[in-house]
Formats: C-alpha cells, structure tokens, sequence
C-alpha cells in the first residue's frame, strides 16, 4: 500500500476543493494500477482547531515514517500565509516531494503598480520548499519566474483544474430552482486586493452588468458565493438571490447548469472551460491575470483595475461565440502541452513514490 500525503488548502474557498478533485484525478491515473492511500492535511492551522498542518514537526515525523510521498498544492499558498513551514522539519523530509500549481502573485496599489504583498511568504522559505521538492509545477509564468530567479528548478505546469471535465462525473441532475441564465461569481470588495476606489466601484459596475444582462436575454441572473465571507455583499443586491455551497461537487454542478459564468474568481472560470460553459474573466490581480495568460486566454481577460470593465464586459456579452474560437485554438495545441506536462510529472513523482516502497 502507498501512502501519499496532500498538502493543501483548506480554507473557505471552495475552489480549493475544486483543484483537489482534478489534482486527485491526475494522481489516480498515475498510481493506476497500486492501491493508494491519499492523506489529506491542511497546510496552515489557522482555519483549523487540529495543530498538525503544513510543513510542521508532527506532520514530517508522520510523512517520514508512513509515507512514500506529499504532494504540496494547489492554490494561492506562497501567499495570505497559507502554508505553515518549520525549517528544520522540512530538511529533515526523507520522501519525494512534488509542488502542483501553486502561486505567488502580486497586487496593485493606489497608483496602479503591481507590488509585492505584505502576507507573501519570504524568499528564503520559498527557496528552500521549491529546493527541498523533486518536481516543482509552478502554477503560471509570473510565479515561474519568480522562483527561477531565485536559483530553483521549477516549471511552467499552469493548473490542473483545466481538465477537471474528465474526472468529474458526467451526467449530476440539479433541481430546476438552481438553474440559470447568468451566475457571477464574486469576490467581497473588502477582501480584493486592489486600491479603494475600485472596492467602491465594484457594486455600482455589478448594478450595471446585471441590468445589462437582462436586457440582454439574461433573466435568471444569480451571484455565486465562493467563500462565506462572501455573503454580506451578496445580501446586498436585493433584487437578485445569491447561491452559496462548500460542496465542491453541487458548485460545480451549478455551473454546469447555467447559460454564462462571468467571474471575478479563477475556480469557477477555469472549470467552466473544461466544461464548456460559456464564461468571461475579469482579474484583479497579478495570480489571475498570469494564470490567465498561461492558459492562453490573455486576449479574453478583462483587467479590472486598468480596463474600462463594463465596456469589455458588454462586448464579451455580445460576442460570446469568440470564446470559442479561442479555446478551440488552445486545444489543438497549448493544452494538450499543458496535459502531458501533468501527465509526465504525475508518473515521475508515481516512480519516485514507489522507489521508497
């Protein structure tokens, strides 16, 4: 029996769950014909009562002596302080070690400039995880680089979400109540890193966006929480209900039954184009915006803090079959790079893990 351990995120967003099922999906196939265990902790304790998390002392003795390897990622956790790292513990690691799709980005300020943020996690503990991992997917070119130029091995691997249609099942009945012709999905104001002045236009660009929807044959327009924390400025539309689950399998199957997605959020934009839902992405910060380009959609994104939002939204709106063309572009070639990108590092790290058998 093989035990793996899975670093990962397990805040309040359910889009972490999301990335956990389409990760798992590569690390089935990989280990297809072993029987795996598949240990899943935290990576910071500070959602969680248990103290056993991230990269501490308990966790590596635990990796050390019962497992055969740990998968860290995937998610935002060089950032918000989302991953719990003793130094000394993770030197002490004896088991291959793979980083999936994880990223470090940067915000903008009052005057417009990309800068680093104040939870990002530090150089040298971002040097040593990225040094300590025997196969280190980065999650887009902008974190790629960064880890580049501090001296570590790494590569471009984007995010396995991408393919999240084939390992998610494809027939999940949903009752007609949840239905709709539009979900957005949104971010709390207060909780988007980008200056003041946009947290404060946002509800006024949604007001627009809605009514423009339903002009537009878009009746059922529903917002879609990601996070509870979510749910306050959710409340405040009064003429539109909003829709909100930490099951990652229901919040999938709410985008599958809708018309259009268009999301401030990366976890609902990219499952919506592996499941061919139709769906527009405005990005507020360096993560979203370079994952985004990663995935070759860059002519698709929509930057909030520098665009004219609601006119890029209204001709994505009009123009909606343009979206095709492009991912049917990237299909032919980019994606299927980036798949068997996945595929090969999956399998790596399955020899790796068997090796300590």
């Amino acid at each position: 029996m093989i035990n793996l351990y899975s670093i990962r995120p397990k805040g309040f967003n359910v889009g972490n769950d999301v990335i956990y099922i389409a990760l798992k999906g590569f690390v089935e196939n990989a280990f297809a014909d072993d029987e795996i265990n598949i240990i899943s902790l935290p990576a910071t304790n500070k959602y969680e009562s248990q103290k056993k998390s991230g990269f501490s002392k308990s966790t590596i003795y635990e990796i050390n002596q019962f497992g055969n390897g740990v998968i860290l990622g995937g998610g935002n956790l060089y950032e918000n302080g989302e991953i719990d790292i003793d130094p000394i513990a993770l030197n002490a690691l004896d088991k291959p070690l793979m980083i999936c799709s994880v990223s470090r980005g940067r915000i903008y300020n009052k005057q417009g400039v990309l800068v680093d943020r104040t939870d990002v996690i530090s150089d040298s503990k971002l040097k040593m995880i990225n040094d300590k991992a025997a196969i280190a997917l980065s999650r887009d070119d902008a974190t790629y680089q960064y880890v580049k130029n501090l001296g570590c091995n790494n590569i471009n691997g984007a995010c396995p979400t991408l393919f999240l249609k084939e390992f998610f099942p494809s027939i999940n009945k949903l009752s007609e109540k949840y239905k709709t012709d539009c979900l957005i999905s949104i971010r709390t104001p207060n909780l988007m890193s980008v200056p003041p002045v946009k947290q404060y236009e946002l509800r006024d660009m949604m007001l627009d966006t809605i009514a423009y929807l339903k002009d537009n044959g878009y009746e059922n327009v529903k917002i879609l929480c990601h996070d509870h924390r979510d749910i306050a400025f959710a409340d405040s539309f009064k003429d539109v209900d909003y829709l909100y689950t930490d099951d990652a399998y229901k919040f999938i199957n709410l985008l599958r039954h809708t018309r259009l997605n268009l999301t401030f959020r990366l976890h609902s934009f990219i499952p919506c184009l592996s499941l061919d839902i139709p769906t527009i992405k405005v990005s507020y910060d360096e993560r979203a915006l370079s994952l985004v380009d990663t995935l070759g959609m860059d002519d698709w994104n929509i930057n909030y803090v520098k665009d004219d939002v609601m006119k890029e939204v209204k001709y994505r709106i009009d123009n909606i079959n343009e979206l095709e063309t492009l991912k049917a572009k990237n299909n032919e070639g980019h994606w299927q790079d980036i798949r068997q990108t996945f595929e090969k590092n999956f399998n790596d790290f399955a020899d790796m893990a068997k090796s300590t058998l």
